[in-house]
């Protein structure tokens, strides 16, 4: 099948779309108009592991660059985040994205990526939220304050795109038209396990202002 490319707001089953899907790998990429003499932009992708009352069970059930719980992935040098149940394999923090003056980036143009693995998802877990936000000072590399100011209207071309691990077909692909101005966080979309067991993918694309705070608040509120 050719890949699908989804709006705001709309679904996406993967079970129809790769019957048997083992893995699913999610990319994100995204564009940044960086000022040369400003703050380093550094964008992080995380995962939120939820239960049915929508919050993560365990603290390692939140998917970042922070996190305990890291393996290395294949032949990769850097280690990978992972969740508890090991079913989501958070992605390498990667300092600097992409500016308008990149040359052709790796395979997919993606700044970092993840992979899901469904049979591991633990039965208690329902969904999978996937976000996207700014690392601001002090949590960044040169602890400088001027990250302080950055925010998502200097990012252009976000998206989001799913594939099939084991064919590497990609099966869609989300890319957010909003135009975003100090939120400074974006929760791009979500898995759901559905009422026949099957994954399906929400595109959310959803802006907030607080940077990683906002959804630690809203998905680990017993932590």
């Amino acid at each position: 099948m050719s890949s699908f490319n989804l709006s705001k707001g709309t679904s996406f089953n993967l079970s129809k779309a790769a019957p048997g899907i083992e893995i699913a790998g999610i990319g994100l990429g995204w564009k940044e108009n960086e000022d040369p003499n400003g703050p380093v932009f550094d964008l992080d992708v995380s995962a939120f592991c939820l239960g049915e009352d929508g919050q993560i069970p365990e603290m390692t059930d939140f998917v970042f660059y922070g996190s305990t719980l890291k393996t290395k992935y294949e032949e990769e040098d850097d280690e990978r985040p992972y969740s508890t149940d090991g079913a989501v394999l958070g992605a390498i923090d990667e300092k600097a994205g992409g500016d308008d003056d990149d040359e052709e980036e790796e395979e997919g143009g993606d700044q970092e990526d993840m992979r899901i693995y469904f049979d591991r998802v633990a039965d208690h877990i329902k969904s999978i939220v996937i976000v996207v936000t700014i690392t601001k000072y002090p949590n960044d590399e040169l602890k400088d304050k001027r990250t302080l100011d950055l925010d998502m209207s200097q990012v252009n071309g976000t998206y989001g795109r799913i594939w099939n691990e084991s064919t590497g077909e990609e099966l869609c692909r989300y890319t957010l038209n909003e135009d975003f101005g100090s939120e400074d966080a974006v929760e791009i979309g979500k898995f759901e396990r559905n009422a026949s067991g099957d994954w399906d993918f929400t595109a959310v694309g959803q802006g907030y202002e607080g940077g990683i705070m906002t959804f630690i608040k809203k998905y680990a509120k017993r932590f």
